[in-house]
């Protein structure tokens, strides 16, 4: 182990190499950057990550003869370069990339990786980014870490000696914060109906956003809560606080909340600071539907971006335009699925922002279905809840034309007797 700066140690990495970057708020930002400017003397660098936060200069024109991008997640900062042909999107499940590293598909050389300080006995954390982390760190033939004084340290299997790190960077910086608007009077709807499918002694998971937040401030009456979720959000916090969520009624990882990431406030990283009740694990262990559906009413809260009237779900490309990314929403609707009592639901608002529909007669030309018709159980618009599980297609195209936009019904309902008019 090495105590360098950052320049010394991406000073390492040699052309044709495959490096790893450490995601989310997590994105060793000073690594980054130091990494960019060396673009004048690389060449056929290979960048694999999920989802980053910062600039990403590394995805600029400038830089293409040093930089390839194969990323597993389009997030705001890869987007444009994506959509333009700079960057590469490897469609995949987020339970499944650990196995891309492990079986040696696109194992890193190198991964770049933030971490906490070392606690007493020389143990850092990879905080509030296990995900996929710990599979590229233990897949790289080098390690960096930059050691944040401020990163929080978490419980759970993201525990690594500082002996086991090539080199050592050390920083003194906030970690990226992601604070989500209150709730539009839309979102808060969609809540309430969402608040009336989820029962006391359910285990959740949701993400980050006005749907997900408005959900949470419904639950305050509820009891015996569980959560074994990919994202952990400042949602949860007072849910947690008031008792609300025990985690008493799970069977796995009872009593504990489940996160592969966190993500939100500087409020978030403090509570998650050194907090047993909090067990960030790696993507492999939260995404796994085997372990999902051992809890009981798994309650998954995913969006969309559109659905078609048979029930399939668009969720990361606007057409053939890359938005976001497969990562696991079919995980979780699928362990949703499969658990005692559990609900998969699609909760989203019923247009877009310019007023279209997002329950639509055909998908739009090039977008990808990210979870089958098959797998659909409950979509949930302001305009309430329609139940897809045991519908026949007619069945299904009627249950989301009554919760579509009212302006938008008569077309929906035009379009869904041509569709099926030899069913």
């Amino acid at each position: 182990m090495q105590i360098v700066s950052s320049k010394e140690a991406v000073g390492i990495i040699k052309n044709g190499q495959r490096i790893f970057i450490h995601g989310a708020a997590m994105t060793p930002e000073p690594l980054v950057l130091s990494l960019s400017e060396r673009s004048h003397e690389l060449n056929d660098i290979e960048i694999i990550h999920l989802h980053t936060e910062g600039k990403a200069l590394y995805t600029q024109d400038k830089y293409n003869r040093a930089f390839r991008i194969n990323s597993f997640f389009v997030a705001s900062n890869l987007r444009q370069a994506v959509n333009e042909g700079n960057a590469n999107y490897i469609p995949v499940f987020l339970s499944e990339i650990h196995l891309l590293f492990k079986n040696k598909i696109l194992n890193p050389d190198v991964s770049l990786l933030q971490v906490s300080p070392p606690d007493a006995h020389g143990f850092c954390s990879l905080s509030c980014s296990v995900d996929i982390a710990l599979a590229a760190y233990e897949t790289s033939s080098i390690r960096i870490a930059e050691v944040n004084q401020q990163a929080p340290r978490t419980h759970g299997s993201g525990n690594i000696h500082i002996s086991r790190f090539d080199y050592i960077v050390e920083s003194n910086r906030p970690l990226f914060e992601s604070i989500s608007p209150e709730p539009t009077e839309t979102e808060q709807k969609i809540g309430y109906h969402v608040a009336t499918l989820i029962d006391d002694g359910a285990t959740l998971q949701m993400g980050i956003g006005g749907v997900p937040n408005a959900v949470l401030s419904q639950l305050t009456h509820h009891k015996r809560l569980g959560v074994h979720t990919e994202m952990f959000s400042d949602g949860l916090i007072s849910l947690i606080e008031k008792g609300v969520v025990t985690g008493e009624n799970k069977v796995s990882s009872k009593g504990k909340v489940v996160a592969c990431f966190a993500m939100g406030s500087q409020k978030l990283y403090r509570f998650v600071d050194d907090n047993p009740i909090i067990s960030m694990r790696e993507a492999s262990f939260t995404n796994d539907t085997g372990i999902i559906r051992m809890n009981p009413k798994v309650t998954a809260i995913n969006s969309a971006i559109e659905i078609d009237l048979t029930g399939q779900v668009c969720a990361d490309s606007i057409g053939s335009f890359q938005y976001s990314g497969v990562g696991g929403q079919m995980d979780f609707m699928r362990g949703a699925s499969l658990s005692q009592g559990g609900k998969p639901i699609i909760a989203m608002p019923s247009t877009t922002s310019s007023g279209e529909s997002k329950i639509v007669s055909f998908l739009k030309i090039g977008a990808g279905v990210t979870t089958t018709r098959a797998h659909i159980h409950y979509v949930v618009t302001e305009y309430g809840i329609a139940n897809l599980f045991g519908k026949n297609l007619r069945q299904r195209a009627q249950e989301l034309i009554n919760i579509a936009h009212p302006s938008h019904r008569d077309k929906l309902q035009e379009e869904a007797m041509l569709r099926f008019r030899h069913l």
